[in-house]
């Protein structure tokens, strides 16, 4: 059953003829009759009595016209929809990221596209960056939020974020009044450093000078934990400086730069192969633009 045979079907029911439908249809009557012939035995009923040159509906026939109505009008609104979604975004997209982009990097991006897309509804993925990558990866994620590099070639990543990394300290600590920082100041301090990621890497490759000094007292996946820790007074840490403005601006803790001037990035990512919606090509084109408005904020 195929939905030329529907239409053929719908086609002798309006009028009534064969013939007709025929001419309605640029066929022939033999392809016509062809056709319902072969819709009748995939059904495995007689749609219509022919008597005395008349065509009639049998009891089958007239049920199973409403449901080829049906059927047409599905597939009508189905094209509609998909021709609206080529200029209106519309659907559905799925985005993992890590704690922390979801709080710092994500609220103003989603905020901004929701106003101007609210049709396209957004669900979030929460969990660490290399199981975002790894479902980005199986295709369960339309995005990933990751920090860079990510190596895996299959892979096609947008930069989103820059941030830097400081040292992040309580406000009334020895070291507040730092406005630069050496390793070697950080000798005496109990540290407290996140458990993996790319952060990690640069915090491990900043402490290289004083690695047999180095007191690392705790390793925490979360950078709530670790501002809380911070504020408690469990020791220092390291943070991108974007993920603790408002504690920095409030008094409660204190950002100080570090040797280089170390930075992350965050991407966007996902497959190569992927067909891309409309509301995806969308996504990609807010996250750049408000990526741009806020570089261009920071200068």
């Amino acid at each position: 059953m195929d939905f030329d045979q529907l239409h053929t079907f719908l086609e002798i029911v309006r009028l009534g003829s064969f013939s007709r439908a025929a001419e309605s249809c640029y066929r022939s009557q033999p392809a016509v009759s062809a056709q319902i012939r072969q819709l009748e035995e995939e059904l495995g009923a007689r749609l219509f009595d022919r008597v005395a040159g008349r065509v009639s509906l049998t009891a089958a026939g007239k049920h199973f016209a409403d449901q080829a109505r049906e059927m047409l009008e599905l597939k009508r609104r189905a094209q509609q929809e998909l021709r609206e979604m080529s200029v209106v975004p519309r659907g559905e997209l799925v985005i993992g990221a890590n704690e922390a982009s979801c709080l710092y990097i994500l609220p103003g991006v989603f905020a901004e596209f929701k106003r101007k897309y609210p049709d396209v509804q957004i669900s979030i993925y929460r969990t660490h960056g290399a199981a975002v990558v790894q479902r980005v990866l199986e295709n369960a994620l339309d995005f990933g939020i990751a920090q860079l590099p990510v190596a895996d070639r299959r892979l096609e990543r947008v930069v989103i974020h820059t941030d830097e990394i400081c040292l992040l300290v309580p406000a009334g600590h020895a070291l507040a009044r730092c406005s630069a920082l050496e390793p070697e100041a950080l000798a005496q301090f109990p540290l407290l450093v996140p458990k993996g990621g790319r952060t990690r890497a640069i915090v491990d490759e900043f402490l290289a000078p004083i690695r047999e000094q180095a007191q690392i007292s705790m390793e925490l996946e979360s950078s709530e934990m670790l501002k809380r820790f911070v504020q408690a007074g469990l020791g220092v840490s390291f943070i991108a400086r974007g993920y603790a403005q408002a504690e920095a601006r409030s008094g409660s803790l204190k950002l100080i730069t570090v040797r280089g001037r170390p930075a992350i990035q965050i991407g966007l990512i996902y497959r190569k192969d992927k067909a891309l919606s409309r509301a995806a090509l969308a996504f990609i084109e807010m996250t750049t633009q408000h990526t741009a408005a806020g570089s261009a904020a920071r200068s």
